[in-house]
């Protein structure tokens, strides 16, 4: 009856342990880098990102941009503190992908970022930028 117990007591925490990280693997976290400021990353620390020729709930990088900017879509994702939940959504794109938002806007990885907190997409070509969701989407300039 004991070796019973121990062994399905030894179940039931691997079964909450997997359950608990695969809870976890929807979580968007806040990073803050010197020169970058606050911004999003997976739960494995990849950078997110949003592209400035998008629109609220229309991606427009198809085809050879989606090699290099691969979309980001979880079913449910769990926010970071201070931040709402209705902030994110799913689009389903022109070609039928479903890709989460926030605040309507498509969300990507970058090809090129190595390793956790890299963020050498932030920029790139002027069009690329990493979200921080206290200035996010950015107000656009009176002109």
């Amino acid at each position: 009856m004991k070796k019973y117990t121990v062994t399905l007591t030894m179940a039931i925490l691997l079964i909450f342990g997997i359950g608990l990280a695969m809870a976890m693997h929807h979580e968007i976290k806040i990073q803050e880098k010197a020169g970058i400021g606050k911004y999003f990353t997976d739960t494995e620390g990849k950078t997110l990102y949003t592209f400035k020729n998008d629109s609220p709930g229309k991606s427009v990088c198809a085809g050879p941009c989606l090699e290099k900017w691969p979309l980001y879509y979880r079913e449910k994702v769990k926010p970071p503190k201070g931040v709402k939940i209705t902030d994110f959504a799913t689009i389903t794109r022109k070609d039928g992908k479903k890709q989460t938002t926030f605040r309507g806007y498509p969300l990507y990885y970058w090809a090129n970022d190595q390793k956790a907190g890299d963020t050498t997409g932030q920029g790139f070509n002027n069009a690329w930028s990493v979200v921080n969701p206290d200035n996010f989407p950015p107000k656009m300039k009176m002109q």
